[in-house]
């Protein structure tokens, strides 16, 4: 027969048994052993947008005791700058890389290497061709696009001109976003998109590409900038073109977009969740790092934002996640 104080043992070590595969267990794992060596590389250094992914992404490294490190080449269009960040980290032998890809094509076959070395590869923001990534975090850009051409055909009207400024022609974000505008568009034969260019994140060409828009089609009604760089150009050519009656609708929440978007100069942009892709992306590569089961896609979220909801305190929010 068995002692009670036996059958007292067996109970206890039964309790922990269970605990053990109880949900808390997994998340235990996340942040237990050695910290934990992650790479972020995201399409370009500085600016507000990245600087606003990288607050979320040091939450994430300090909560689960992860040592990151944040790289980016000088611009967007630095393809092969990219690159050669994606085989530093893997020569390195990191325990986790986060990609925000410039061009969907031509970072595919480095993502693939990290995969042969095994280490596990995160998108965050941009997806890349490649089925190695074990999770995509970040806004579904063709959806994103559709809201932002439904805003501006209400403020165009269905018919007329309208012309796009794109970012960096490749990456995967700003593709999704323009077929997801392109495909909405079509559904009003009368409304014609004139002129479609690229700026490469680069605030002056916007600028110049926009002036350029507003002299070769005098009567243009609206103008979709694609993300916040290309807004802000826009605004500076129709703020610079005083008799210009054209409405724009741009992406991202930068401070410099919202001030053109109570001043009227911008009359709705599609907002991101910078900060979450930022901190999801790290949560997510230490538990891939661990051997814990992670999601797909990770759907972080838009909204439209115009003057009537701007200072909604559950806006504010998501525009400013770093203020309390």
């Amino acid at each position: 027969m068995i002692s009670k104080g036996v059958r007292l043992i067996v109970g206890v070590l039964l309790l922990c048994l269970c605990g053990s595969c109880s949900p808390a267990s997994s998340s235990m794992l996340v942040t237990a052993g050695a910290p934990l060596n992650v790479d972020m590389i995201v399409k370009m250094k500085g600016g507000e947008y990245w600087n606003t992914i990288r607050m979320g992404a040091e939450v994430a490294a300090k909560e689960f005791n992860v040592h990151l490190t944040i790289k980016g080449p000088q611009s967007e269009n630095d393809i092969k700058g990219q690159i050669r960040l994606m085989d530093e980290s893997i020569q390195q032998k990191k325990d986790a890389i986060i990609l925000s890809a410039s061009d969907y094509m031509q970072l595919a076959q480095v993502t693939d290497r990290a995969d042969y070395y095994h280490i596990p590869v995160i998108s965050m923001d941009a997806e890349v061709a490649s089925a190695k990534p074990l999770s995509y975090i970040g806004a579904n850009n063709y959806e994103s696009g559709q809201l932002g051409a439904e805003r501006l055909v209400q403020l165009t009207g269905k018919s007329g001109e309208i012309a796009i400024i794109n970012f960096v022609k490749g990456a995967r974000n700003a593709d999704q976003r323009l077929e997801g505008m392109l495909d909405y568009i079509a559904r009003y034969p009368q409304l014609k998109v004139v002129d479609i260019q690229y700026c490469g994140s680069d605030e002056e060409l916007a600028y110049r590409e926009a002036m350029q828009m507003l002299k070769l089609h005098p009567q243009l009604k609206g103008i979709a900038a694609l993300n916040a760089v290309a807004a802000v150009g826009a605004g500076r050519a129709i703020e610079d073109t005083p008799d210009a009656n054209v409405k724009v609708v741009t992406f991202d929440s930068l401070p410099d977009v919202m001030e053109m978007l109570q001043e009227g100069t911008v009359q709705a942009t599609v907002i991101q969740n910078p900060f979450s892709n930022g901190y999801l992306a790290v949560k997510n590569a230490v538990e891939a790092a661990r051997g814990i089961q992670i999601p797909e896609r990770v759907d972080t979220g838009t909204k439209l934002i115009d003057r009537s909801n701007m200072f909604w305190p559950e806006n504010q929010k998501q525009m400013f996640p770093f203020v309390k």
